[in-house]
């Protein structure tokens, strides 16, 4: 099928110019035109249960999150990211959005944050100083497809730019006017994250709050988003979702609300003005940013997609910090959705950039904790990528927004767990740990088993695994340990992890 612009261009201008052909030509555009809209024709998927977990499933896949790469960044390391066995990049958002006069060259400034930026929407089209452009990103999918790794795009349709003034007029032209964007007190911030009227109808952080069951904004954003799945989009992370109201949250009435029908749209499970989701919805990945606290109906939001594990990821990040799981329930996963459906990370994009939360983990602990993470059976693992030459004692490194992270996710111990994971296919996690929790034991059934030293300390180890009796040798490293009457042995270096296979 072909559906490049550029092509289509190409074969207009050659019609026009021969007369001879201009008739089959034309015809030939038609066909094209129309194969294009029957690949990406809205079909509804039936519902998928995401509460109940199935002890046998095991997730394969995991996500870079290429955080403020630009699109010629990203695709000038695809192949190094696929051979890193990454199956899914997130790149950072792609719309239009606030960009200030002599910004966006430094991650973070003397003011503010410039990374933000592209949080604050002006439009729903395609590029911006950041990431790049559409042509650009083009190229980047091009890349992407060549090497079989799937791409995400952060979306965020929850609230628009800090200054109204700067949101496009065909923005607001689309939505039936400025009057009609926000939701009634979307213009007030919120005060109480715990109160679901104030969570889904006033604006987070400030940021004034889109009334997204307009169904001409629906209509706008759902153009938008066929637009990228044409393009070669095969996912997205909704940001803030949780901000977006469900059925059973309070509805705007005093701005004509009268169902809270948003992600019934989004998931196409809904037309809205003769618009709908131009490909099955059980393709694509897609998962939603609920972190985790008090009245928020997270069974209702599984009934649409798959969630953030964001309480797992601040246990993990105590067992980090202190370097130990002693005491510490690091197997639950704290989450009353299924575990399949949930992406995990040890850290993400915020839990670095505001307020450090996790920035003062080293890069060994993010590394300890990310072969732990992604050694599970469950779960579907996102590797925030920090910016090049970052240190504890300077955070955002070369400061330079647009180019490569720091070079962490490739380190061998990062592509011999993300490898695991895929091999490990169908096989059921066992977790152990020694007596002061500074060593964990993630066993596979009876294929492979991956070793986590937390501590700074050497280990020796002997715990109990399903591993055949024999010799083992790490994958990474080259060490070898013994197993001998269903216990493996073996001393640990401090914060080094490895990987076993049964041959």
């Amino acid at each position: 099928m072909l559906s490049d612009d550029k092509a289509l261009k190409n074969v207009t201008i050659f019609a026009v110019h021969n007369t001879k052909f201009s008739s089959i030509m034309n015809r030939l555009l038609t066909i094209i035109t129309s194969l294009a809209f029957i690949a990406c024709s809205g079909q509804k998927s039936a519902p998928v249960d995401r509460m109940t977990h199935d002890p046998n499933y095991t997730n394969t896949e995991t996500i870079l999150h290429v955080w403020s790469w630009n699109f010629p960044t990203i695709a000038a390391n695809m192949k190094q990211i696929a051979d890193a066995g990454f199956t899914m990049i997130q790149t950072s958002p792609v719309n239009a959005c606030f960009s200030p006069e002599g910004g966006n060259v430094k991650i973070l400034d003397e003011k503010e944050g410039n990374w933000y930026h592209y949080y604050q929407p002006t439009d729903w089209t395609i590029g911006n100083n950041i990431v790049g452009s559409e042509e650009e990103m083009k190229v980047m999918l091009d890349s992407a497809k060549k090497y079989d790794v799937r791409v995400l795009v952060d979306v965020l349709p929850n609230h628009v730019a800090f200054n109204i003034d700067l949101v496009a007029d065909a923005f607001y032209e689309a939505v039936g006017g400025r009057e009609k964007m926000f939701h009634s007190k979307g213009l007030q911030g919120i005060q109480d994250y715990n109160d679901r009227t104030q969570c889904t109808l006033q604006g987070v952080g400030g940021l004034p709050d889109v009334n997204t069951e307009n169904p001409l904004f629906q209509k706008y954003y759902m153009e938008f988003v066929n637009k990228l799945l044409n393009m070669g989009v095969r996912g997205f992370r909704y940001d803030t979702a949780k901000h977006i109201g469900v059925h059973s949250d309070p509805l705007d009435t005093e701005a004509g609300v009268t169902e809270n029908d948003f992600w019934d749209v989004a998931t196409g499970r809904k037309k809205v003005l003769g618009v709908s989701l131009c490909m099955p919805y059980d393709s694509l990945f897609v998962y939603g940013e609920v972190l985790q606290d008090r009245n928020v109906p997270e069974e209702e939001y599984a009934g649409y997609f798959g969630q953030t594990a964001s309480s797992y990821g601040h246990v993990l990040r105590e067992v980090l910090h202190k370097r130990s799981a002693k005491n510490i329930d690091l197997i639950s996963w704290y989450h009353r959705a299924a575990p399949e459906h949930l992406t995990t990370w040890v850290e993400s994009h915020d839990t670095y950039c505001n307020a450090n939360e996790s920035a003062g983990l080293t890069d060994a602990q993010i590394r300890t904790g990310w072969v732990f993470l992604t050694a599970r059976q469950n779960g579907t693992p996102l590797f925030y990528s920090r910016p090049m030459n970052s240190t504890r004692d300077n955070y955002f490194g070369d400061n330079l927004l647009g180019a490569r992270g720091n070079d962490e996710f490739f380190h061998p111990e990062v592509v011999a767990v993300n490898k695991f994971r895929q091999q490990m296919n169908g096989q059921i996690e066992n977790i152990q740990f020694t007596a002061e929790g500074e060593v964990a034991l993630v066993n596979r059934g009876d294929k492979g088993a991956a070793i986590i030293n937390f501590s700074l300390n050497e280990i020796p180890v002997e715990l109990t695994t399903a591993l055949p009796d024999g010799e083992y040798t790490d994958a990474v490293y080259g060490k070898t340990f013994n197993v001998e009457g269903g216990i493996l042995k073996g001393n640990v270096a401090p914060e080094t992890t490895y990987i076993l296979i049964s041959k």
